[in-house]
């Protein structure tokens, strides 16, 4: 799992990611959150990465 940051533009991401929310109730943007999860998911293609990214994000502090 790679661990530096190999966004090209993060704010720019944050911003779309933003954006797709806006207007949505909390159940339309958990659909939308699970949808994308899966559409990455499936760009990243490798189950050992996947896992690791899963824990990764469950150590993560809220």
């Amino acid at each position: 799992m790679k661990q530096d940051l190999h966004f090209q533009d993060a704010d720019a991401f944050y911003e779309q990611l933003l954006d797709a929310h806006a207007g949505l109730s909390r159940e339309a943007a958990e659909l939308l959150n699970a949808r994308l999860i899966l559409l990455l998911a499936n760009q990243i293609g490798d189950a050992k990465v996947l896992k690791d990214c899963i824990e990764a994000a469950r150590r993560t502090p809220s």
